[in-house]
């Protein structure tokens, strides 16, 4: 059996540095509460008040072993190790923009509750089902990004991410397995998608909004032709809990898209095109969602403020004559 090397005198097996830990009960209170706190939908449904546990917990958590301890692959007790690993880490990163904001929504008190409105109705299966209820899951998106104030609500749709443990968290933010795919991983039709959006009053007249907001130009220094990144992300969020909802391709991206393709279109083949483009190809939203020099790479309530000083209250989504090809 060949055998493993051993960590640096400095640095302990972090099942070890668990056992010392639980042998002082401040340190096993403490780290109990943080192996609670790594479901962050299990956090979410129990309110404001667990997140701010956790983060009491993780700043009040001063044992080096455990802060410090490392894992070797392939040791016999190598799961374990790793569950302890993540405990603390999870919390622990910095470089978790994702992570932070969601934490920065849990100690403001509507954001807190409203988000764990929307992550109960979105988990929530409907009863006799295996499913959630997407009508309810989608009112429940819409509250939370219309009653809560920008800074933090764009906070955890925007958030940089480095790794891909960040950019799934980001990824999941608006529940994308109730909010808008199919259960049977099917993606529709774009045509379909724009079809049935321009159908209900509430969609359409978001769909113009955010045509209207996010209009690029070569022209202008953000991109838009209306010079405002800010207006066109929260048209952008906007259409978060309608027909339409886009989202993150992946959790190694800030690329966002709609959840449809233009398999079977037709003659219809470039207009399909051109509603994918909306996302995929919009100069304005790209450079809104990562311009180089905005808060959120180095992101702290303070810089979000500065551009979100308001509540995002629900816009007079008025009906706008613009060209939405009709399938």
């Amino acid at each position: 059996v060949t055998s493993l090397p051993p960590l640096p005198p400095d640095i302990m097996d972090c099942v070890e540095a668990e056992s010392g830990c639980k042998a002082d009960p401040q340190c096993k209170e403490l780290y109990s509460t943080l192996r609670s706190c790594v479901s962050e939908e299990e956090v979410a449904l129990q309110g404001s008040k667990a997140r701010i546990g956790c983060l009491e917990a993780l700043r009040a958590l001063h044992y080096p072993p455990l802060l410090a301890c490392k894992c070797q692959r392939g040791a016999r007790r190598e799961e374990h190790c790793l569950r302890v690993y993540w405990s603390v880490r999870i919390l622990q990163s910095e470089c978790n923009a994702c992570l932070k904001a969601a934490q920065d929504c849990g100690l403001y008190e509507k954001c807190g509750s409203l988000r764990s409105e929307y992550v109960l109705a979105c988990t929530k299966p409907v009863p006799g089902s295996d499913h959630c209820n997407r009508q309810k899951c989608h009112r429940a998106l819409r509250r939370f990004l219309e009653r809560v104030p920008g800074e933090y609500s764009l906070g955890l749709l925007f958030c940089p991410c480095t790794d891909k443990l960040c950019g799934e968290r980001r990824r999941k933010t608006i529940v994308p397995s109730c909010s808008y795919q199919e259960r049977d991983g099917e993606q529709p039709n774009c045509l379909h998608l724009q079809s049935s959006c321009t159908r209900d009053q509430l969609c359409r007249s978001r769909l113009a909004d955010f045509q209207h907001n996010c209009q690029s130009s070569d022209h202008s220094p953000s991109g838009c032709f209306r010079d405002s990144g800010t207006v066109c992300l929260k048209s952008y969020a906007g259409l978060i809990g309608t027909i339409m909802t886009p989202n993150y391709l992946s959790n190694s991206t800030m690329d966002v898209a709609l959840w449809c393709n233009c398999e079977g279109s037709g003659n219809q083949w470039k207009n399909c095109l051109k509603i994918q483009n909306m996302f995929t190809n919009n100069v304005c939203l790209g450079e809104s969602i990562h311009p180089p020099t905005l808060p959120w790479v180095a992101p702290h309530l303070g810089q979000w403020r500065a551009f979100f000083p308001l509540p995002l209250a629900p816009p007079p989504w008025t009906i706008l004559l613009l060209n939405i090809t009709q399938y």
